[in-house]
């Protein structure tokens, strides 16, 4: 150490002498004093601390003072304050306290920053409602341009604007429904489904009417006479005032040969009636089989719900069950419930499309855009139609002024005493449908429309 070390006296307190250290610091401390002025109000310079390490033992952190200084040999410093301290007591600077106009400031400061976080709070939670609105709102009219392929600027104007049907200032408008099992089948295009449904906008009434798959007539875009289900197969049929492609030519058929206007038409794949049913949350309908065991048809294949068994009575389907029945005509040695095969079918189709509709009337499920949304998101893809938006909410207007539970079903039946039409084998040897008039005689067929559309 740099202090000389002695061994304890007797004589002394503390047993050490430090007067070599003091010895040593009292001409540096008599320097530095004589040029400060006696309690100065500025602190002197710091004093460059170097970076040398200090030896132990050593107090190069302290200045002595006078008093010790003046201390001979042998005299204790216990007791004493250290110049150290009393140089930091007497020159160390304030402590620096906020004036009280600057505490006002800060808190006007502070107060107003949380107003504003407020006024941000609200516009965020604003700002993400409507990113939220407007996402959901693209989503929905993504979905709808899936069937309508408008766009968004012609939906927005479909939503604000007014049209009229086509038929309206006649006061019926006639759509023609056709049916496919699409990619389900091998069958590819052919109808196995034919409807019209036909409104009264003036009396606000509707029917519906099938037309057999089966029927024999002349497609203009072949050369000889098929079933009717086989004209949409003419996927190139393109003449003035009808619809372009196979629908076109149904469309012909429809009105030169049975003289029943058509205005719009749709063309559903059934894994659109499937999904359908399934987004308004399964149909009722009340099976009314003359076998009291109700329907069975082994026949329809499990992938579209196979096999049919229902019992009599009011009976919930989903959408797999509701395309079996639509499917099912108990054309097996082992079915049961559809005595006139065809004609039964049709008349389930018929029930369960007004099922369908009245379910969708109800329950909110066109005042619903979730609903709404599921139900154009089912559909898809698989329906085609020439309807276009606004065109679709107007006939949802008119649709909402029905009363669904007197809507008419009608079919073309082939036996009882109103039938009009007859079994025929065709040349080719299949099984066919024919007027009871005769191959191409349709007279009675056009009679039967004027009937149903000029009563009351």
């Amino acid at each position: 150490m740099d202090y000389e070390h002695r061994s304890r006296q007797p004589k002394n307190i503390d047993g050490f002498i430090n007067r070599s250290y003091l010895d040593q610091h009292t001409a540096l401390r008599k320097a530095r004093t004589a040029h400060r002025p006696h309690q100065s109000a500025s602190p002197p310079q710091q004093k460059q601390r170097s970076n040398a390490t200090t030896p132990r033992g050593t107090f190069s952190d302290f200045q002595p003072t006078q008093q010790a200084a003046s201390m001979g040999n042998g005299q204790s410093m216990i007791g004493m304050t250290l110049p150290n301290s009393q140089y930091r007591r007497q020159y160390a600077p304030p402590k620096t306290v906020p004036k009280k106009s600057r505490g006002i400031r800060l808190w006007k400061r502070k107060d107003k920053s949380k107003r504003w976080s407020w006024k941000r709070r609200i516009l965020s939670t604003f700002l993400i409602l409507l990113a939220i609105l407007i996402g959901f709102g693209a989503w929905i009219d993504w979905n709808i341009n899936k069937v309508f392929h408008c766009g968004f600027l012609c939906d927005t104007q479909a939503l604000f604007g007014t049209t009229t049907l086509k038929g309206e200032a006649q006061g019926r408008v006639n759509i023609l429904l056709a049916g496919y099992q699409g990619k389900q089948s091998d069958e590819g295009a052919l109808t196995d489904s034919i409807m019209i449904v036909s409104i009264d906008t003036k009396n606000n009434t509707a029917f519906t009417m099938s037309i057999p798959r089966d029927l024999w007539v002349h497609i203009s875009g072949r050369s000889e006479y098929e079933k009717i289900n086989a004209a949409n197969t003419v996927a190139h049929f393109n003449k003035p005032g009808y619809f372009y492609g196979g629908m076109g030519q149904l469309q012909k058929i429809v009105e030169k040969d049975f003289h029943i206007p058509i205005d719009y038409y749709a063309l559903i794949d059934y894994k659109a009636f499937e999904d359908a049913v399934n987004a308004v949350g399964g149909i009722t309908v009340d099976i009314k089989s003359p076998d009291p065991r109700g329907l069975y048809d082994p026949n329809v294949n499990k992938v579209h719900g196979g096999p049919v068994r229902l019992p009599n009575g009011p009976v919930k389907l989903d959408g797999l069950q509701a395309l079996a029945l639509a499917l099912a005509r108990g054309d097996s040695p082992y079915a049961y419930g559809f005595p006139l095969s065809d004609i039964n079918r049709e008349q389930h189709q018929r029930q369960m499309l007004i099922a369908l509709e009245q379910k969708a009337a109800s329950a909110g499920v066109l005042t619903n855009p979730l609903d709404i949304n599921s139900l154009f998101s089912a559909i898809g893809s698989n329906v085609k139609t020439d309807l276009n938006l606004q065109q679709s909410i107007k006939l949802a207007q008119l649709a909402h002024k029905l009363n669904f539970s007197n809507i008419k079903s009608y079919g073309l039946n082939y036996s009882g005493s109103n039938a009009l039409l007859t079994t025929y084998v065709a040349p080719n040897g299949e099984d066919a449908l024919i007027p009871k008039a005769g191959v191409g005689d349709y007279s009675q067929i056009q009679a039967f429309y004027q009937d149903i559309t000029s009563a009351p």
